[in-house]
């Protein structure tokens, strides 16, 4: 079966005795990707189906007290949540507090978990589905799809005259599948898989993944890597839907070679642009933004040399630690081509390139921490000064007396300036990693950076900033949240070689940041077939597909040129245009798409 893409098929309402299920390992629960997907179009699901839209998800106690309001319901869902509560299952009905505040179920696995050899039994039994006993993360699968199935049977036997739809987010949401198409279960299913996790093992560990597709043998591939069962259970739910849709093009490829099953349609995620909007101040809080960022590089770099602030761009790059996945080691390498350009061209521009992830840390390290303590010192006595100078000042002029600036400082001032200063001093240089890593001589991101020699030292006009952890307003050295940093940048850098979509690039535009994105990311494909001009939009692409790692990075290297030598009235054009780019990828633009499978699932 083959859904246009049209939105005259969209138009068409669905019945009113329609339910829509949405099932997610993420409801409630933010683990990656998918958690943005469902939160972020909420909202438009909420505008089509009222409350005839729910979601299942598990249980998640932390974050439960934050995002979820308890709430009971007075109809076929409300009837369900009591029957499975006498039946001994624990679990919590209400809505999640984001935007639309859609209905949702959340499952309690603990009670689930007695069930697990009962369930591993049928899934032997029935579908050859061998469930290892000791993987915590497959069995608390295996539970949660039986709460599901439990779910989703009795809501059938208590709606006989509705039609139900259940839509299954990935191989985690997905192990009710095979039971539900086996018991013949009355409603209709969708499955959706953002990413097969076949497909991301064989990118981690695969030279030319998408060239080689062809060629691996699934069924081998998987147990190599133990993943079986886990292969097992999304092979099924790709078969057991009636409409099995995927989120882009190249992630297609993967799903018919992986899976054996091609997809019925595509479903390009979005985002409610909106929560990003700040509509014609961001070039403003860039600009303040900026000014909080030059400060962590003061205390980060000032202690062993300085340089001009206002040349300095900021480019970064964040996300799971995915080293050739998420084209870390090409983004190294073209920096360190880019600092060779820089240097020859005599260049007045310092790039300082910012890596966010997460990695296994013991600390921050002792010397970051030191000097961000000591320039909050510098503020102080500048705040301190410049009242005692201002007070002066006042009286001085309206004296009429030549004021003498260094005279209005009292002697004491300039002792702690002093003091400050010889311990400011450092004679070594700015660490390349910020925290002290747990195993730093085989950190990735680490032996890069020391084959390429990119130590930051004083004369190379490219400085690295490692920091393996995520950054919030809590951070010690930024002191601002992961949004803001963003803000404060001039160029984020994505340059995937396994990215069924990718998120990033597309949060990066919606800030009024440009971003690199690669033909094999998602986003990047559909972003770039969608305006013909995008780099002129704040898009820069990168083509990976059949070209070599050094062919990528001297790619990369040219466009971070390129950005190097535009004027300030260029990139502040750029960003302008950025932002008005990432308006096409709001969920009001795209959800047509969603509503476009739920509609052919019901005729079907």
């Amino acid at each position: 079966m083959a859904l246009s893409d049209s939105r005259t098929q969209v138009g068409a309402a669905l019945p009113h005795n329609h339910l829509l299920i949405e099932v997610g390992w993420e409801v409630c629960n933010q683990v990656g990707g998918i958690y943005t997907v469902l939160r972020s179009k909420a909202v438009e699901m909420v505008k089509r189906w009222g409350d005839s839209y729910c979601l299942l998800g598990p249980l998640n106690h932390d974050q439960v007290q934050i995002e979820f309001e308890d709430e009971e319901f007075d109809d076929e869902l409300g009837v369900v949540v009591k029957k499975l509560r006498n039946l001994g299952l624990e679990l919590r009905a209400g809505r999640w507090q984001v935007a639309g505040r859609p209905r949702a179920v959340l499952l309690d696995l603990k009670t689930l978990r007695s069930r697990l050899p009962d369930i591993r039994a049928r899934l032997q039994d029935e579908f050859g589905i061998s469930i290892p006993e000791g993987d915590e993360l497959v069995n608390d699968v295996v539970a949660f799809g039986e709460g599901t199935r439990l779910f989703l049977s009795m809501l059938a036997e208590t709606s006989p005259g509705k039609q139900l739809i259940a839509h299954f987010h990935e191989w985690m949401a997905a192990s009710a599948v095979s039971s539900l198409r086996a018991e013949k279960w009355s409603g209709r299913i969708v499955f959706t898989t953002h990413a097969t996790i076949l497909g991301r093992y064989l990118a981690m560990n695969t030279t030319d993944f998408y060239d080689l597709l062809p060629a691996f043998n699934p069924e081998k591939e998987a147990a190599k890597y133990h993943i079986t069962a886990q292969y097992l259970l999304e092979r099924a739910a790709a078969h057991g839907a009636d409409v099995f849709t995927t989120v882009s093009e190249i992630t297609g490829q993967e799903c018919e070679h992986l899976l054996g099953r091609k997809v019925d349609a595509l479903v390009p995620n979005g985002l409610n642009i909106k929560r990003f909007a700040a509509l014609h101040e961001f070039q403003t809080l860039h600009a303040s933004l900026k000014e909080r960022l030059h400060e962590f590089t003061m205390g980060y770099f000032f202690p062993s040399y300085n340089f001009e602030l206002e040349n300095t761009l900021y480019f970064f790059s964040s996300g799971r630690f995915e080293y050739s996945n998420k084209g870390m080691d090409i983004t190294l390498e073209a920096l360190a081509r880019l600092n060779d350009r820089l240097r020859k061209a005599g260049s007045p521009v310092t790039v300082i390139f910012l890596l966010i992830t997460r990695q296994p840390v013991k600390s921050l390290s002792v010397g970051s921490l030191q000097y961000a303590t000591m320039l909050r010192e510098f503020k102080e006595i500048a705040r301190s000064v410049t009242e005692e100078i201002r007070k002066h000042l006042i009286e001085e002029l309206a004296a009429g007396r030549k004021p003498d600036l260094n005279a209005m400082i009292p002697e004491n001032w300039w002792l702690r300036v002093r003091r400050a200063q010889h311990a400011w001093r450092r004679d070594w240089l700015p660490p390349v990693v910020t925290h002290d890593l747990i195993d730093d001589h085989n950190d990735p991101v680490l032996m890069k950076i020391r084959e390429i020699g990119l130590f930051n030292n004083a004369h190379d006009p490219v400085k690295v900033v490692y920091h393996p952890d995520f950054v919030n307003s809590t951070s010690p050295l930024f002191g601002m949240d992961y949004e803001d940093l963003i803000r404060a940048c001039h160029l984020g850098i994505f340059p995937s070689a396994y990215e069924p979509w990718g998120y990033t690039p597309l949060e990066t535009l919606a800030m009024g940041v440009p971003a690199v994105s690669s033909d094999l990311a998602g986003f990047g494909a559909y972003a770039a077939k969608l305006r013909e001009n995008h780099e002129k939009a704040g898009l820069y692409i990168v083509h990976r597909r059949g070209r070599s790692d050094d062919s990528t990075a001297e790619q990369l290297t040219n466009i971070m040129m390129r950005f190097c030598q535009q004027n300030r009235r260029r990139r502040i054009a750029q960003r302008n245009r950025a932002e008005a780019f990432a308006q096409h990828f709001d969920w009001s633009q795209l959800i047509h798409h969603y509503h476009a499978v739920h509609v052919s699932a019901a005729r079907d």
